[in-house]
């Protein structure tokens, strides 16, 4: 997309820099991860400490070719700004007019790709009806690995393209994309390509994950062997392919009683590993499967869910959190929330452990139907007791962590991409406050407006 001229542009076709003024606050989250004490530590900028937005000392954000060259009061970023090769006359400006400024949302764990809808199943969960009577009834994952081996590249890619609009709408410039509703290589290769190719086109970043150890496929499910006979085909046939496609960041497993025990994890993550790739897990969802203590020792970017860890699990998450770069808690209310469990991941108890916790939306056809990262954050105050600023930290710099991509996203720092959501808020206090509602003004993707309220 082009960059709109906002103000001050004057139709000059040299314009390269673009400087957010008039908020009145910028979260800039610098400073690296977020844990314990430090969760809700939002860098903040506020511009009634020097007499409101429109006061030459008030906080302001410098973009020069799609990345950030300064953050601060006005009356001194501006001139930094000339003597260095960067003349405000170059500057389209925005006018934040008294919103709030933020990093673009990082959505850091997402199921982007799939075909087919399964909304028959919250009446049946209504009706009390669980896990395994919806997969006997033919729902549940074997009904989208169904239609979604049926689906071909240019449905999957537009209906890729449909949620990722949906997700910047809300703020969302980067997402995590996992596959795992193929089950076999031909169809896993597929998933990945599409979330590539959709990173590529842009203007969200897409960052693929390769989660063929999702479920164990119906072919596999009648042998005595299933299970262990999946797995030998993901480590012995479909990682090797998906290591010479090259599109899969990180490899991803459903570490679970009734999925993929710990070994069996361990074994295809290490595996993983000697390809090159990030590790990251599914853990404890359901109950403590070792999935948080595996995710320590791998030093993965992230153990996500975690509804039920284990002491011992908790323990390991805190003692790795130590390092030099420690595995995320990536946690997501909104499953709970819409799954009607009653209860939410224990925030608390990580945040209190040291662990750095980041928030997503798990976004998916059948758990989580969900693409609005804002509501998470809402649905993360009022279930797991996180602050609005703790919530904002999950979504922002952390969130980058356990994607992943915190050297260019996840916080306003010079050098990183110049990815901003304005606010039609006065306060961080009020985005997760409104609840569910539309409070994107302006979306900045590397510097360019890629969504304006009323456009």
């Amino acid at each position: 997309m082009t960059l709109r001229l906002i103000e001050g542009g004057r139709g000059n076709g040299d314009a390269q820099g673009l400087l957010i003024h008039g908020a009145s606050q910028i979260a800039t989250l610098a400073g690296g991860i977020r844990r314990g004490g430090r969760q809700g530590d939002l860098a903040l900028m506020d511009a009634a400490d020097a007499g409101g937005p429109g006061a030459p000392g008030a906080p302001v954000v410098a973009c020069w070719d799609g990345r950030i060259v300064g953050v601060g009061p006005r009356d001194l970023l501006e001139p930094k700004l000339e003597a260095s090769g960067h003349p405000m006359s170059r500057f389209v400006r925005i006018d934040a007019a008294g919103g709030v400024v933020t990093p673009g949302l990082v959505d850091p764990h997402t199921h982007l790709l799939f075909a087919g809808s399964r909304e028959d199943e919250l009446v049946m969960r209504q009706q009390g009806a669980g896990y395994l009577e919806i997969l006997a009834a033919g729902g549940g994952i074997l009904s989208t690995v169904r239609a979604t081996r049926a689906a071909g590249t240019e449905e999957l890619a537009a209906h890729g393209r449909r949620w990722l609009d949906e997700m910047a709408r809300h703020g969302v410039t980067t997402v995590e994309a996992k596959s795992g509703y193929g089950l076999d290589l031909e169809t896993e290769l597929r998933l990945l390509e599409v979330a590539f190719a959709l990173g590529r086109e842009g203007p969200v970043d897409v960052v693929p994950t390769y989660l063929g150890a999702h479920a164990v496929p119906p072919e596999y499910r009648s042998r005595p062997d299933g299970t262990e006979a999946y797995v030998r085909s993901v480590i012995e046939e479909q990682l090797p392919g998906v290591a010479a496609q090259g599109r899969a960041v990180s490899c991803d497993v459903f570490c679970e009683q009734g999925v993929f025990t710990a070994g069996q994890s361990r074994r295809i993550l290490e595996t993983a590993a000697r390809y090159g790739m990030a590790v990251r897990l599914h853990a404890d969802e359901l109950a403590p499967s070792g999935g948080a203590e595996l995710a320590a020792e791998l030093g993965a970017l992230s153990a996500d869910h975690l509804h039920a860890p284990s002491d011992e699990g908790i323990a390991a998450l805190a003692a790795a959190a130590d390092g030099a770069r420690p595995t995320v808690a990536t946690l997501l209310p909104g499953t709970t929330w819409f799954l009607m469990t009653g209860d939410a991941a224990p925030a608390r108890r990580f945040i209190e452990a040291g662990v750095p916790v980041a928030l997503g939306t798990d976004f998916n056809p059948g758990t989580s139907p969900n693409a609005n990262l804002p509501l998470v954050m809402t649905i993360a105050c009022l279930e797991m007791g996180l602050s609005p600023a703790e919530a904002l930290a999950a979504v922002t710099v952390n969130a980058a962590f356990a994607a992943g991509v915190e050297d260019r996203a996840g916080s306003l720092e010079p050098g990183k991409q110049a990815d901003l959501v304005i606010w039609r808020a006065s306060s961080v206090g009020q985005l997760p406050y409104w609840v569910g509602a539309d409070l994107v003004d302006t979306v900045v993707k590397r510097g360019r407006v890629i969504h304006r309220r009323g456009d």
